[in-house]
C-alpha cells in the first residue's frame, strides 16, 4: 500500500531519545507514516549495544523501538551541526526527546528556543518529574518511578515484597502519553511545548485507586493471587495442572458460573449471593472457588466456561501468547527483511481502516546522513 495512504504521511519528526520512551513514542509515530528522523552522536542511542541478540547485524533490542526511522549524526554542542540541526526544525512538525531537563535545555531542545526557526513546532519532552520545579532534574528509571508512584505496592501477595511489574510499564506507557500529547498540540495548529512526566504517567494510571484515597480515605490494599480491590472473584486460581485467571464481575454471570460447577448453593447462601456479599466475604468465597478449580485441569475449565460467555483464561508464557492465534489474526508479530533472515518484532497495536503497516529494518547509525544533507540540509 502506498506510504501515501498512510494516516501521519507528511509529517516529519525528529527524535534525540535515548532507550524507551523517546524511542518508543518515535516508534509509534513512524508505524503511521511519520518520517521520524533519529539524530545521535558518538556510538549512536545506547540500546544499539544492550542485550546479547542480533539479526542481520542489527541488535534486537534497539531493533524493537527503532524501525522505520532515519538516522542522521549530528553533535549539537559543534556550531555547524547545531545551524544544520536549525534547518532541519523549519521543516518539521515535532521534536521528541526524553533527555534529561538539564541537556533539554542546554541543547535548546524546548519550544521557546526553537520556536524562532519554526513557530509551528511541537516540542515533547518525556522526563521523570517534568521540565521545570525542585524534582525536575532528578534521576528517574521506569524502577523508580513504580516504586515512587505506589504501584509496586499494588503488586504481590499481602506481607510479601513489593513487586515491580515485569516490563518497562512507565516508559512504555510514557511514550504512548508522549504521541497522544504531540498530536493533540500539532492538531490545534499552533507550535508549543508538551511536558510528560513518567511520575505523573504512572500515577494517573491508578484513576480509580486514587479516587478512593482522595474522596473515601480507603487505603488500597494487597489481595491473594492478584486479587482485584473489589470485584470477586476476579484474580489467579490454581487449578490441576496450572493456573487460570478468572474474572466475574456481575451477579449474572456468577449465576452462569454457579450453575455450571453444580453449586446452587452459592446462589443461595448470602455470603456468596450478590457483588457486594462477595466482595465482603472475600476469603471464605476464594476459598470454596479454589476447592472447585483444582480439581480438574485448566483447559478443561476453559472449555467448559468460556463458551457460556464468562471472561477466563489460562496464564500464559510469553511464548504461548506470541504463539497464540489472536496473536496472528491481529498481525502482531511484524517480519523485517536482513541480510541474515527475517527478524521479528511485535507489532504496532494500532489499526486503522484503510492502512496497512509496512515495516522496515531499524537504521544504521548515521546511515541517511547522505540523504538529508545533499536534498534537505544543503539546499534549504
Amino acid at each position: 500500500m502506498s506510504s501515501d495512504c498512510a494516516p501521519l504521511s507528511g509529517i516529519r519528526i525528529i527524535e534525540i531519545a535515548h532507550m524507551l520512551a523517546g524511542p518508543y513514542c518515535g516508534m509509534l509515530l513512524a508505524d503511521l507514516g511519520a518520517e521520524v528522523i533519529k539524530i545521535e552522536t558518538g556510538a549512536g542511542d545506547i540500546s544499539r549495544s544492550t542485550g546479547f541478540h542480533y539479526v542481520g547485524g542489527h541488535n534486537v533490542y534497539f531493533a524493537s523501538l527503532n524501525r522505520n526511522k532515519k538516522s542522521i549524526r549530528l553533535n549539537l554542542s559543534d556550531a555547524a551541526d547545531l545551524e544544520t540541526f536549525h534547518r532541519l526544525v523549519s521543516t518539521a512538525q515535532g521534536v521528541v526527546t526524553n533527555l534529561r531537563p538539564r541537556a533539554i535545555a542546554k541543547l535548546g531542545l524546548t519550544y521557546d528556543t526553537l520556536r524562532r526557526y519554526n513557530p509551528k513546532i511541537v516540542c515533547v519532552a518525556v522526563t521523570g518529574f517534568g521540565l521545570s520545579g525542585p524534582y525536575s532534574d532528578s534521576p528517574a528509571y521506569d524502577y523508580i518511578i513504580q516504586a515512587m508512584a505506589g504501584v509496586m505496592l499494588l503488586a504481590g501477595d499481602p506481607g510479601g515484597p513489593p513487586v515491580r511489574a515485569g516490563y518497562s510499564v512507565v516508559d512504555n506507557t510514557g511514550g504512548m502519553m508522549a504521541g497522544l500529547g504531540l498530536m493533540a498540540k500539532m492538531l490545534s495548529g499552533k507550535g508549543g511545548q508538551v511536558d510528560i512526566a513518567l511520575y505523573d504517567v504512572m500515577l494517573s494510571q491508578l484513576n480509580y485507586l486514587a479516587a478512593a484515597y482522595l474522596n473515601a480515605s480507603e487505603e488500597p490494599v494487597r489481595h491473594p493471587s492478584g486479587g482485584h480491590s473489589f470485584f470477586v472473584p476476579a484474580q489467579i486460581f490454581r487449578t490441576l495442572d496450572g493456573y487460570l485467571a478468572l474474572f466475574i464481575t456481575h451477579d449474572e454471570f456468577w449465576t452462569i458460573f454457579a450453575t455450571e460447577l453444580q453449586r446452587p448453593d452459592w446462589l443461595t447462601d448470602e455470603r456468596f449471593a450478590t457483588m457486594h456479599a462477595r466482595s465482603k466475604n472475600r476469603d471464605v468465597v476464594t476459598g470454596a472457588i479454589s476447592d472447585e478449580l483444582r480439581q480438574k485441569p485448566t483447559a478443561e475449565w476453559i472449555n467448559r466456561l468460556r463458551p457460556l460467555g464468562l471472561v477466563i483464561a489460562g496464564v500464559a508464557t510469553l511464548a504461548e501468547a506470541l504463539a497464540d492465534p489472536r496473536t496472528i489474526v491481529r498481525n502482531m508479530i511484524a517480519t523485517l527483511p536482513t541480510t541474515d533472515g527475517p527478524l521479528k518484532l511485535l507489532g504496532n497495536p494500532i489499526k486503522i481502516e484503510g492502512f496497512e503497516e509496512n515495516y522496515e529494518p531499524p537504521p544504521r547509525l548515521g546511515e541517511h546522513d547522505p540523504v538529508y544533507a545533499s536534498s534537505l540540509l544543503v539546499d534549504n
